[in-house]
C-alpha cells in the first residue's frame, strides 16, 4: 500500500538495486508457491503465452496446458482459498503466480524433481531435468 501511495505522490524514483543474496534472488518459496527470478519469469510466461486473464482466471489454453502439465485444475478450484493471484516478489518487484495454483505448479515442480529445496532454507534449485522440462514446457531458456 505505501508503495501505492509513494507513486501517486509523484517525485523521481530511484531505481530499484536488490541485496538479495543469488541463490534467493533466483528461485525460493514465498510461502508455498514459486518466487525469484524463475517465479518471475514462469508467470511473464504464464501471460504472454496468453493462459492467464487478466483477473488471474485460467483462460481456455491456460486450462490446457495446466492439465498438460499434470495438474487437476478443477480441483485445485475446490480448496477454500484463493484460486490465484499476482504476488509482488520482493527481490524482483514484479508479480509471481500465488495462490492455490502457484501452489499446485511448486508442489508439482518439487514431486517431479524438476526443483529441489535446500534444506532449512527457502532456496529452490533448479535440477538439469527441471532445466529441460522448463525449457520444453515453458519456453524458459537458463
Amino acid at each position: 500500500m505505501l508503495e501505492g501511495l509513494s507513486v501517486l505522490a509523484g517525485g523521481p524514483r530511484q531505481k530499484f538495486v536488490p541485496h538479495t543474496p543469488n541463490r534467493l534472488r533466483a528461485a525460493r518459496t514465498c510461502y508455498d508457491h514459486i518466487a525469484g527470478t524463475l517465479g518471475v519469469m514462469l508467470h511473464d510466461r504464464m501471460e504472454s503465452a496468453g493462459w492467464l486473464s487478466g483477473s488471474y482466471d485460467l483462460t481456455l489454453a491456460g486450462i490446457k496446458a495446466f492439465d498438460a502439465l499434470g495438474i487437476d485444475v478443477a480441483e485445485t478450484r475446490l480448496l477454500h482459498r484463493r484460486f490465484a493471484f499476482g504476488c509482488l516478489d520482493w527481490s524482483e518487484r514484479r508479480s509471481h503466480l500465488g495462490g492455490a495454483l502457484g501452489a499446485a505448479l511448486l508442489e508439482l515442480a518439487l514431486r517431479k524433481k524438476w526443483l529441489t529445496q535446500e534444506l532449512d532454507s527457502r532456496a529452490l534449485s533448479v535440477t538439469s531435468l527441471g532445466r529441460r522440462e522448463l525449457r520444453a514446457r515453458f519456453g524458459l531458456v537458463s
